[in-house]
């Protein structure tokens, strides 16, 4: 509601011009359209059992071995992050590797810790995987550069990083062997192989640049068929499919910056952020947009710092890593995080505020480093 109120007072007031109001929406717009898209692909993907076969492949493929399940583990929560989104990974991913800890006798805190992490710094693999590159892809490309060709570099590097940070932190309690417990079977396997199917379909048409609104929705009318034309139940009520309040909480906050913006809080911003294209220059931007996704979260952060960018490539790239990949000094900084942390609480995992920040202030410097170094090292 107040995010509502907000909108519809700085636009109907005139804070926001109308002219800005126009662009606003163009470039958001098809963001959002994508978030419900692909949350219903989610649910569906959850209700036809997919992320549960994913677990149990993992826990069958480690044969018994604790460190083996949580390379299954971090490996899963990189995909679904690259190829479903953070928020995916934060949501549904959680508390099925959460049971899956406890089905094995294993601590499910490390398990979950890696989920968190991942689920930011494994976000900048491709456009998808954060509503950020969604909103920096259109300016990458019209600098003639492509996602991937600029930011491969960058996602590798916050990856590797992650991973050994966590296996280094966490080798006691990923230690020793477990016995398997076997997985329920499939409700239907015929829906759980072709939603499997879809969702990779869906994964290539991410890659090869179809429009990400337009593959995430036809997948969703696609499986969404095919779970009533098979008579499955919905996993949630219809209208609970789509995220209705987070989708207008997120449009409050894009108007706000906005709104701030017309009225002279890029060029402040601009100051703090800098100019320039070199190594420094472009640490000094991250680490400036990572200070503002900690501070206020990392959608509204990239928004009022992007006009620091000039619509340079490079620099919106350092703007990616630095709202991207370092959210998680604090449960705020992103969405999927404030997610992951609901998770946490509804599955009866308590994971206290000092435990998030402790964890962010190792692995952001460290991912926020080594991903502006690719970075800089492969442009």
């Amino acid at each position: 509601m107040v995010a509502i109120v907000v909108s519809v007072v700085a636009i109907g007031t005139g804070l926001l011009p109308r002219a800005d109001a126009v662009a606003l929406a163009e470039r958001t717009g098809p963001v959002l359209l994508f978030v419900a898209a692909l949350t219903v692909v989610s649910e569906l993907c959850a209700g036809a059992g997919l992320f549960t076969a994913a677990a149990d492949v993992a826990a069958r493929a480690a044969r018994g071995h604790r460190w083996a399940l949580w390379a299954g583990v971090v490996v899963l929560a990189i995909v679904v992050t690259a190829v479903l989104s953070l928020d995916t990974t934060a949501v549904l991913l959680t508390p099925v590797v959460i049971a899956l800890a406890r089905h094995t006798r294993t601590s499910p805190l490390p398990f979950a810790l890696a989920v968190a992490a991942l689920a930011n710094t494994a976000s900048l693999v491709l456009p998808v995987s954060n509503l950020t590159n969604l909103l920096a892809d259109h300016e990458i490309r019209r600098s003639g550069t492509g996602y991937l060709a600029l930011m491969w570099a960058p996602a590798l590097a916050a990856v590797v990083v992650t991973v050994v940070v966590l296996a280094v932190r966490d080798r006691a309690a990923i230690r020793g062997r477990y016995a398997l417990v076997a997985a329920p079977p499939a409700p239907d396997p015929v829906l759980l192989r072709v939603t499997g199917l879809v969702v990779g379909a869906m994964a290539v048409a991410f890659v090869a640049g179809v429009t990400p609104a337009l593959a995430a929705g036809a997948a969703g009318v696609l499986l969404l068929g095919l779970t009533l034309a098979r008579r499955r139940p919905l996993p949630v009520a219809p209208g609970d499919m789509v995220p209705w309040r987070t989708l207008i909480v997120v449009a409050g906050l894009f108007v706000l910056v906005a709104t701030a913006h017309a009225h002279g809080m890029a060029e402040v911003l601009h100051r703090a952020a800098g100019d320039g294209h070199g190594p420094l220059d472009l640490l000094r931007l991250a680490a400036v947009g990572a200070l503002a996704a900690n501070a206020v979260n990392n959608l509204p952060a990239f928004l009022a710092l992007d006009p620091a960018t000039a619509g340079d490539p490079l620099r919106i790239a350092a703007l990616l890593i630095g709202t991207g990949v370092a959210p998680i000094l604090t449960p705020w900084g992103s969405l999927a995080t404030v997610l992951w942390w609901q998770r946490c609480r509804q599955v009866l995992l308590d994971v206290p505020t000092r435990t998030i920040v402790r964890q962010g202030l190792v692995l952001a410097p460290l991912a926020l480093v080594a991903a502006v170094a690719a970075l800089v090292a492969t442009t």
